[in-house]
C-alpha cells in the first residue's frame, strides 16, 4: 500500500527519478568515461560543446572534458552527502533521543551544546572546522556532519517529547524495561517520519556545502574533480567561455531539486495530517 501511494505521488516520484539518473552517471562512470577527467589537452583548451570533437559539454581552460569531470564529479558529491549526512544523523539522533526521554539536567546540557553548534551559520561552521582539520576529503565529511547534528538533535528531541508519555511506553515501563530498550524498540521506530524526510532535505544542503567548501578550496583538491571546484575555476574564463560554469552549475542544481523533491513526497506521504488532508 506504501508503494502504490509513493507512485501515485507526483513529487516524490519526479524526485526519485532525478536522484535515480544521477546514480545511473555514477554507475556508468565506474566503466567508462568520454575522457580522462584530470587529462590536460593544450590543443583543446576552452572548446565549446561539440559533437564533431566528441566533447559534448565542451572542455576548460587546461583543456579537460566538462562532461568527464561531471560525471566523476557526481560520485565525490553524493559519497560525500551522504556520508556527512549519515554521520551527523547518527550523533544527531542519539543526543536528541537520549535529550528528550532522559529530561532534567541531562536534557539541558546536551540541548546546549546542540544550541552552540546551532548558533553558527552552517558554511561559517562548516568553514571553521575545515580551517582547524586541514583540507582533506575525510574533513569535508566531519565538518557537514557536525553541521547537522544539531538539527537531528532538535528534530529528534521534539518527537520523543511528543510520545514518551503514551501508554506504550508507560507499559513498557512497568513490564521492567531498561531505557535503552524502551528508546531503541518502541519510541525510535515511532519517529522514523520526520527523520526520514529530514534526512533526504538534509542532503540536498550538504550537497551545496560540499560545493561551497570546495569552491572555496577547502574541500576536494585539485586536479580530482568537484562541482564545486570546477566552479571555482571557471570563473576567470565564464565571461568568455560560459559552459564551463553553467554546466557544473546546472548539475548541482538537478541534483539538490532531485532531494527537495524527494523530501518534500515524503512529508506529504508518510505524514497522517497531510495524507488526511489530500
Amino acid at each position: 500500500m506504501a508503494a502504490n501511494r509513493l507512485t501515485k505521488n507526483s513529487i516524490a516520484m519526479t524526485g526519485i527519478v532525478i536522484i535515480a539518473l544521477y546514480i545511473a552517471v555514477i554507475l556508468v562512470s565506474l566503466f567508462w568515461l568520454p575522457f580522462n577527467p584530470v587529462s590536460m589537452d593544450t590543443e583543446h583548451l576552452l572548446e565549446p560543446p561539440s559533437l564533431s570533437t566528441g566533447h559534448l559539454f565542451g572542455t576548460d581552460e587546461f583543456g579537460r572534458d566538462i562532461l568527464s569531470r561531471i560525471m566523476k564529479g557526481c560520485s565525490v558529491s553524493l559519497i560525500i552527502s551522504i556520508s556527512a549526512t549519515a554521520l551527523g544523523a547518527v550523533i544527531g539522533i542519539l543526543m536528541g533521543i537520549w535529550a528528550g526521554y532522559l529530561g532534567g539536567r541531562w536534557d539541558n546540557w546536551i540541548m546546549r551544546v546542540a544550541d552552540v553548534l546551532f548558533s553558527f551559520p552552517s558554511l561559517l561552521l562548516a568553514i571553521f572546522v575545515m580551517a582547524i582539520l586541514g583540507e582533506k576529503t575525510f574533513n569535508v565529511v566531519f565538518a557537514i556532519g557536525i553541521v547537522y547534528i544539531p538539527q537531528f538533535a532538535r528534530v529528534s528531541r521534539g518527537a520523543i517529547l511528543g510520545i514518551k508519555s503514551d501508554e506504550f511506553v508507560k507499559a513498557a515501563r512497568s513490564n521492567g524495561a531498561s531505557s535503552s530498550y524502551i528508546l531503541f524498540r518502541h519510541l525510535l521506530p515511532n519517529i522514523l517520519v520526520p527523520l526520514i524526510v529530514q534526512i533526504s532535505l538534509s542532503l540536498s544542503v550538504a550537497i551545496l556545502l560540499e560545493s561551497s567548501l570546495s569552491f572555496l578550496g577547502l574541500g576536494v583538491q585539485p586536479p580530482y574533480p568537484s562541482w564545486g571546484n570546477m566552479l571555482s575555476g571557471a570563473r576567470k574564463v565564464m565571461a568568455i567561455a560560459p559552459w564551463t560554469a553553467v554546466y557544473p552549475g546546472l548539475a548541482i542544481v538537478f541534483l539538490v531539486l532531485g532531494f527537495n523533491l524527494l523530501g518534500d513526497g515524503l512529508r506529504d506521504l508518510l505524514d497522517p495530517r497531510l495524507r488526511n488532508v489530500q
